[in-house]
């Protein structure tokens, strides 16, 4: 792209990590404790970017979600998954080459999830992205999260950039939201856990990719 880029925002859970696996594992080892049959992968991952709130909607149905049985049986979820988060979870293929042609050229990557930072930071070290990772903003960290552009200016204000020249990559509605609040350039990626009836096209980003192929031509070209 022409533009000149002082950094790079990615979100986590679907667009940098495909952390699926390791959700789909947990969540159907959970079922099965309850004697459940294991629910099709395709059914959990479309859920992963909305949180465990609606992993266990998806898992367990029958529970009203503010009901005891709900509430407890979201808190054995995060508890199981503080534990192997890391197992299974890994960079989008292709991704490793994108990171370090950004390193390579002097541009910081940083994360900007709604995914606790308890966990996000085991993530990164259990995939050996911390000391990459030039910042990490979570919930924690703000008082208003994604869609509110709130997060992403703490961001770039810790690497010292404008997001008028910067960078969020997202693959959920609200990343985009977000990103187009905050005035940076948005680019909205299709291989991560879209919903079945939602198209990436009608999120209003700057760019749109399918492919993380695509998505390394855009900052080749």
């Amino acid at each position: 792209m022409s533009q000149h880029i002082e950094a790079v925002l990615f979100d986590l859970d679907g667009t940098l990590v495909d952390t699926a696996p390791d959700f789909i594992r947990i969540l159907n080892a959970l079922r099965q404790t309850q004697g459940k049959p294991a629910l099709e992968n395709a059914v959990i991952r479309a859920a992963v970017s909305a949180g465990a709130r609606a992993m266990i909607q998806v898992g367990f149905p029958e529970h009203a979600v503010d009901s005891p049985e709900f509430i407890q049986l979201r808190q054995q979820f995060l508890d199981n998954y503080g534990l192997g988060l890391d197992q299974e979870s890994r960079l989008f293929d292709g991704l490793e080459t994108l990171l370090s042609q950004l390193e390579q050229r002097g541009i910081p990557w940083g994360i900007v999830t709604n995914k606790p930072r308890v966990y996000s930071e085991a993530l990164l070290k259990g995939l050996h992205l911390d000391q990459r990772c030039a910042v990490l903003v979570c919930p924690d960290d703000v008082s208003r999260t994604k869609p509110d552009p709130e997060p992403l200016y703490l961001a770039c204000k810790k690497l010292g950039v404008t997001t008028e020249n910067s960078v969020y990559v997202g693959d959920h509605i609200r990343d985009i939201q977000a990103g187009n609040n905050a005035n940076m350039t948005t680019i909205a990626v299709g291989f991560g856990y879209i919903v079945a009836g939602e198209h990436i096209e009608d999120w209003q980003a700057d760019h749109c990719v399918q492919t993380v192929a695509e998505l390394i031509h855009f900052f080749n070209s």
